[in-house]
């Protein structure tokens, strides 16, 4: 597996690589300190790279424009933004924008492997910090969640993906699912985004037709 980390903090950089040496005994590993090096790197036609993960903001970023521009010289590659920034509008910016999954600095070690194996699942990653909000069911216990029939649904979609999924094939709006989950409408958006790119969908109509039902009506 080859890696490229782009990130202006050498000791981060360091770090970053040691722990994803736990996550692939043969990975390779390139970096970046600035985003105009990190795209260079990224366009070398002698390097095909499996995973890309970008910092936001560091010297040189374009905006969020930039992980599309990574996607396209590298169409192959799971492009993760891993920053210090936990606020919603940078995690809807960076989904809609092409990433695979969005993982923030202050993630232990044990969350960060396990966003990534989602994310090479065929999932995509959104922290908890940034979507805690009110009561959360599904992690007490509450809520009367059944888990899906089909195995390929429940490794693509987190357990409140799957929430969201079952209201949307309901017919329900995004504020009726926000309500009946207790969450923002922003919120329920970021889910939405992450339910699309993980199904590979472009809609709620598609997103509702991927699957078989999740449960019996």
């Amino acid at each position: 597996m080859k890696i490229l980390i782009g990130d202006d903090h050498v000791l981060f950089r360091e770090g970053l690589r040691r722990l994803l040496e736990q996550l692939r005994d043969n990975a390779t590993f390139a970096e970046a300190s600035n985003f105009d090096e990190l795209l260079d790197m990224a366009a070398s036609k002698d390097e095909a790279y499996d995973l890309v993960l970008t910092d936001l903001r560091m010297p040189g970023w374009p905006g969020f424009s930039g992980i599309g521009m990574l996607r396209d010289r590298q169409p192959n590659a799971k492009v993760v933004v891993v920053s210090a920034s936990e606020a919603q509008a940078d995690v809807r910016e960076a989904l809609e924008n092409g990433a695979a999954g969005y993982i923030p600095k202050s993630s232990s070690v044990k969350i960060m492997l396990s966003a990534l194996d989602l994310i090479f699942s065929g999932g995509v990653y959104v922290p908890a910090t940034v979507l805690r909000e009110g009561v959360e069911p599904d992690q007490r216990g509450a809520g009367g969640v059944i888990p899906p029939t089909d195995p390929q649904l429940e490794q693509l979609l987190t357990q409140r993906q799957r929430e969201v999924l079952d209201r949307l094939r309901e017919g329900k709006s995004n504020k009726q699912i926000a309500h009946e989950l207790g969450l923002s409408e922003g919120t329920v958006k970021i889910h939405m985004t992450a339910i699309f790119k993980s199904l590979g969908v472009r809609n709620r109509t598609q997103a509702a037709m991927a699957f078989p039902q999740s449960h019996s009506a």
